[in-house]
């Protein structure tokens, strides 16, 4: 089924002006300037009372951006929101949810590949599993296979790639019209494809967000630290967009998405934004005017190690760091090097 008309009429006025999301930030900087001039200006006042003076204008300062974030975000609603929205009608377009494509993406996913493949082979709606080998170096290519999978292998090194490549596989099957987007590594598992389905008519994409507490193993790759940095970047894209989604998980990768948007629009996502693809993906289709929609998923352990952002908290925060560049100024500025 075509992807409805009225998802996508957004004016290209709304589309450039990120209001909240500015204003967001103008606010916590200035929260947060207040704070820390204020607990510097006690000891200050004992050691150096001459500068006194200079923090408690700071501190006065700080209320400016405090103001000013406050009304851009007013303004957003005020002027922009209801527009974004594109009306209050509920939107509730059907697809055939008898059968599912499901694509995996796997690198060095040996232990973990084919309990994945045979997790969602099982499924009575899973049509095929499509694993999209990203050079591995160990038997993830032969354990897949072994497994029932139909192996593809993409030589381009990263996450981006790779994502693309296994979206691309699973929208090419006309007998499907969906196509669901997963990780190899047991985090997520396919008793959850009902939830994605019952939500699909609403949206062009559903995100199965992590973010709920009794739906998360009590050890995961994701930090506490990671837990929260991905719902407060999940807040500052739904403040971009404000009026065009909820988001509360910015770099999950379980995802259900309508085989016909993707053959239309996958190219105009950019593969060579390696692991902050997630976050572009789910930006792109915010701004280009097409319906997100989140549904609440589990989230295991991993089989394996961790080789993407959860590896550590200081790789998580150089990617969350890359991620906000995105957002906040062009997604160009952190493709992969070497690419175009």
């Amino acid at each position: 089924m075509s992807i409805a008309p009225e998802s996508r009429t957004v004016s290209a006025s709304v589309k450039a002006v990120p209001l909240a999301m500015w204003g967001v930030l103008l606010f916590c900087g200035g929260v947060f300037v207040f704070v820390v001039a204020s607990l510097i200006n006690l000891p200050i006042r004992i050691v150096l009372p001459s500068a006194d003076s200079v923090f408690r204008d700071i501190v006065w300062l700080s209320g400016a951006p405090i103001v000013l974030g406050t009304l851009f975000i007013l303004a957003d609603f005020a002027f922009f929101y209801r527009a974004r929205r594109g009306g209050h009608e509920l939107s509730r377009v059907e697809v055939d949810r008898s059968a599912v494509t499901v694509v995996l993406t796997a690198y060095n996913d040996e232990l973990s590949i084919a309990e994945a493949v045979r997790d969602f082979r099982d499924h009575p709606l899973t049509k095929r599993v499509i694993v999209v080998d990203n050079n591995s170096s160990d038997g993830t290519a032969r354990a897949a296979e072994e497994a029932g999978a139909i192996v593809v292998s993409e030589l381009r090194p990263g996450y981006g790639y790779c994502v693309h490549r296994a979206l691309t596989e699973g929208s090419r099957y006309q007998d499907t019209a969906l196509v669901a987007l997963c990780e190899g590594d047991m985090t997520f598992r396919a008793a959850d494809l009902e939830k994605l389905l019952a939500y699909i008519p609403h949206g062009d994409v559903v995100n199965g967000t992590r973010i709920v507490e009794q739906l998360r193993e009590k050890v995961t790759q994701l930090t506490t630290f990671m837990f929260w940095g991905n719902f407060v970047g999940g807040k500052l894209l739904e403040f971009k967009h404000l009026g065009r989604g909820t988001v509360t998980d910015l770099g999950t990768t379980y995802k259900l998405c309508r085989s016909a948007f993707l053959r239309d629009h996958l190219a105009d996502y950019d593969p060579s934004v390696n692991l902050e693809f997630n976050a572009h993906f789910l930006d792109l289709t915010m701004k280009n005017g097409f319906k997100l929609v989140e549904a609440p998923v589990t989230f295991y352990a991993r089989v394996g190690e961790s080789k993407g952002g959860n590896v550590s908290n200081a790789r998580a925060t150089r990617v969350g760091l890359r991620m906000l560049l995105g957002l906040l100024v062009s997604w160009k500025l952190i493709r992969t090097k070497g690419t175009a």
